[in-house]
């Protein structure tokens, strides 16, 4: 372990309990009459701008006692702001700006782009298919930059091919390009450029799914259109990749009245329900040829963590008319609360945990817990509260923030779970740079950390794998993620608490402060408890169209791209809430 991870941590973001005692307000001896006419203009003015107000129960006013007629999760007292912090909000278009205009000068059109060596990179020889491009459209379209966005408009029409012989990965073409143009089609107001690039590439993915069980493979041909195994895992797929397509292609089969595109990916949500377990969870890899899962590791981290988040967002997707999805999304989180669902030993934080296959003597398979969380899991805060408020949901408008009778037993397990697993993933990034790291490990009772440490081993969780002198370890770098920011940005909207938007800008300045780069772009950091950093000569896509486009929507009206009209996919593509207009749900 490097010196790096015994520093005294940096203190956690205060994160309020659920109650905290509400100020105390000294006694006047002379009294000011305000005349009944301006209480009323009043009352009615703070209903307009706050309609949910209207359905507060007394209990959840400042001031008056409260025991359990409020959500827990919620903080008691705090009036809901839904109006834009406008110098935040252009700070974060400012640095969209500083981001973009590098790659635009320096490597406009390749996938990906380095910002110290001032270059872009194709993912393949054959050439690229415009990943930071096609990713970066929409942020565009919602940030109103349309000088930005019509040069990259220009380059889709004139200079985008997906006539390339070589490898892509399935699912990262799927979210990312996929996602990136069907998004841009719909915030257009329907520019056909849009549609029918999504519909070609569609095309050729489509062969991925000719497979003995239906399940894709992980990568695609996109010159022969040929689904090619992937054997670096022996063939098999990741649970996340088959089950991450469904949003794009089902949006895709409803622009374009093609049911073959919605089929194929509802055949592959139907083989992993088949081959489900009782309990919901599942493990990380499935086998195209049998359509069964292969026994691994259960996680909610890498290749396991987009199979949960779109069990919910189907159901969302298709305004809630999909029954299947959400009784498989209800199994999954319950599984997760009775199966992964861990506090650690200090700060009683709430985790997941993995489970690791082991077996025994005689052959028969066992499983071991282990205390370790990536950084992607930090999406599940803010999708458990999206879930309370929409599967958890009793009633057909959920108050914002919702009140302790809208939600079912579940929905109000979930929210609270939500809010936790989110105060969580903001207390990992009480690090020397306020950057939050790539994985976290999580002290257990008897794991010897003190006695190896002599006592100096930090009390909740730590990263693993580096030592003094030594380069970090992967689990010490932060990537430009925006797995905390993405949870920050839904609670917000769920609730209102400017508590969420105060934690969402102090990652903000975090990243400012030791990714940026200034001859532009920004950069990954190789250990976030190093000052100062080291940077690795890469600006993820996911940069611009994800981590900066929560924190411009975090700091946003509520208006714009509201959570009940809107599913975002995985790579943070809003993509519209829509009735089917064919039988679904394993019809």
């Amino acid at each position: 372990m490097a010196d790096s991870q015994l520093r005294q941590r940096k203190k956690s973001p205060a994160f309020p309990a659920d109650v905290k005692d509400t100020p105390k307000v000294g006694r006047n001896t002379k009294q000011t009459r305000i005349p009944a006419s301006v209480l009323v203009i009043a009352l009615i003015f703070l209903l307009y701008q706050f309609p949910a107000l209207a359905k507060w129960p007394l209990s959840r006013l400042p001031g008056v006692p409260h025991g359990e007629t409020y959500l827990r999760g919620v903080r008691p007292g705090v009036v809901p702001t839904f109006t834009a912090d406008e110098s935040k909000r252009d700070a974060v278009v400012k640095s969209f700006k500083h981001a973009w205009l590098a790659y635009e000068r320096d490597a406009m059109g390749n996938d990906e782009y380095h910002p110290f060596s001032q270059k872009g990179t194709n993912l393949t020889e054959a050439g690229g298919i415009g990943y930071t491009v096609v990713d970066s459209l929409d942020t565009m379209l919602i940030m109103g930059l349309h000088d930005e966005y019509q040069r990259a408009r220009a380059w889709v029409q004139h200079n985008l091919s997906f006539d390339r012989d070589a490898n892509f990965s399935t699912f990262e073409t799927t979210i990312r390009v996929l996602g990136g143009l069907l998004t841009a089609y719909h915030l257009s107001g329907g520019d056909p450029i849009f549609l029918e690039k999504a519909q070609e590439l569609g095309d050729r993915l489509l062969p991925v799914f000719e497979t003995p069980s239906g399940l894709p493979l992980s990568l695609v041909n996109l010159h022969l259109q040929e689904g090619v195994p992937d054997r670096d895992n022996g063939g098999y797929a990741s649970t996340a990749e088959v089950a991450t397509l469904q949003l794009e292609f089902r949006y895709l089969s409803y622009l374009t009245d093609e049911d073959n595109y919605w089929e194929k990916v509802e055949t592959v949500m139907a083989v992993l329900k088949t081959a489900g377990l009782p309990h919901g969870l599942a493990s990380i890899f499935v086998d195209p040829d049998s359509g069964r899962y292969r026994t691994g590791p259960i996680r909610l981290g890498s290749r396991g963590d987009s199979y949960y988040e779109y069990l919910l967002k189907q159901f969302i997707q298709t305004n809630q008319t999909e029954e299947v999805y959400r009784e498989m999304y209800d199994t999954a989180m319950t599984g997760i609360h009775t199966y992964l669902l861990q506090l650690s030993t200090s700060s009683k934080l709430t985790y997941t945990a993995e489970l690791i296959p082991e077996a025994g003597h005689q052959g028969e398979v066992g499983w071991r817990l282990v205390p370790k969380q990536d950084h992607l899991v930090c999406f599940l805060g803010g999708s458990l509260m999206l879930g309370a408020t929409t599967s958890g949901a009793i009633v057909d408008h959920v108050s914002v923030p919702p009140l302790l009778h809208e939600l079912s037993a579940q929905g109000k397990r979930d929210w609270l779970t939500g809010v936790e697993l989110i105060k969580t993933c903001v207390a990992t990034h009480a690090t020397q740079t306020g950057l939050s790291p790539e994985i976290v490990h999580f002290r257990v009772p008897g794991d010897g950390m003190d006695e190896q440490m002599d006592g100096k081993a930090p009390s909740d969780w730590y990263i693993k794998g580096s030592s003094s002198g030594s380069p970090p370890s992967v689990d010490a770098r932060y990537i430009l993620r925006p797995e905390t920011i993405e949870s920050l940005f839904i609670a917000f909207r769920l609730t209102g608490d400017t508590l969420y938007r105060d934690e969402g800008w102090a990652i903000f300045q975090a990243i400012e402060k030791h990714c940026r780069v200034s001859t532009g772009g920004y950069a990954s950091v190789q250990n976030v408890d190093e000052v100062p950093v080291e940077h690795e000569d890469k600006m993820e896509t996911f940069m611009m169209s994800e981590t900066l486009k929560y924190l411009y929507l975090l700091f946003s009206d509520a208006s714009v791209l509201p959570l009940n009209e809107y599913v975002f996919n995985t790579e943070a593509h809003p993509l519209p809430i829509f009735r089917p207009t064919i039988r679904t749900g394993f019809s």
